[in-house]
């Protein structure tokens, strides 16, 4: 399998999320990955102790080149980091239309740290949900981009429907922050809500799992993949990435990317 995704993102130092991370999916997914860095963070399992912004201008001839050269089959997003970039990278999707889009709303690292100005979230609200084709808020992030409070299942639901109404075409909304043994995300759209319930496991090795996810999305879009499909296929990933970490750092550990697909569809270390 191909499928050319281009990942508009931020660089970690730490190698567990952010670009490093969509690379390392997209690759185990069997797409092919390019990228756009919109800044260079210092970050490590236990924090984000610095943060520099890339150009726009030099994030809009990322985008460009890229896609006039190598093209694209879908398009994620991760960091964007300033208000500035936010807005080329809506002039870039309106530039080249037709490709999809996966959004991930990032605005709070796993650690905590913010990895966005104040006027990120406002213009991920008016401008980029309805040029994307998903949008992959966690708990955090829906509450903040909705104002909804988010303590259970029924209200991660009103939540991504608040979401839709707000010129969202699908919302992927995950429930790991809620409590419970197992994790129920909801993959919403205009006319149905699938559930997608997974196995909660206990480690401190969850860097960079939101990252993972959206980026194991784009690649089954790219791949061709209808919505729910390259959802279910990209949890299963995860789940595995998580479940087989490798172990490293004195904080949130980065996930075990390098994974096969067994006939059963399940995923394991390549090594």
């Amino acid at each position: 399998m191909t499928g050319r995704v281009l990942i508009i993102a931020g660089s970690d130092s730490g190698g567990g999320a952010g670009i490093q991370a969509d690379i390392k999916t997209v690759t185990a997914l069997g797409g092919f990955a390019a990228t756009a860095v919109t800044a260079i963070t210092v970050q490590d399992t236990r924090g984000v102790h610095a943060v520099e912004s890339v150009a726009d201008d030099i994030i809009r001839q990322q985008i460009d080149v890229v896609i006039k050269d190598i093209g694209a089959d879908c398009i994620k997003i991760g960091m964007i980091g300033s208000r500035g970039a936010g807005e080329v990278i809506v002039a870039a999707l309106r530039r080249h239309p037709g490709v999809p889009v996966v959004l991930d709303p990032v605005l709070v690292a796993t650690s905590g740290d913010a990895l966005g100005d104040t006027g990120v979230a406002d213009l991920l609200k008016t401008e980029l949900l309805p040029l994307a084709s998903v949008v992959t808020p966690n708990v955090p992030e829906l509450e903040a981009l909705t104002g909804v409070p988010i303590a259970n299942e029924r209200a991660l639901a009103a939540g991504a429907e608040a979401l839709i109404r707000s010129g969202a075409r699908a919302v992927l909304a995950k429930g790991g922050h809620l409590e419970g043994p197992t994790i129920t995300d909801l993959l919403v759209t205009e006319d149905e809500t699938f559930r997608i319930e997974h196995e909660r496991l206990e480690t401190r090795h969850t860097h960079g799992t939101g990252c993972t996810l959206a980026s194991a999305v784009a690649a089954g879009l790219a791949q061709g993949m209808d919505l729910a499909a390259a959802t279910e296929r990209a949890t299963r990933y995860v789940e595995a990435a998580i479940r087989y970490a490798p172990g490293l750092g004195k904080g949130h550990g980065p996930l075990c990317h390098a994974l096969r697909s067994d006939e059963d569809g399940s995923f394991r270390p390549i090594a």
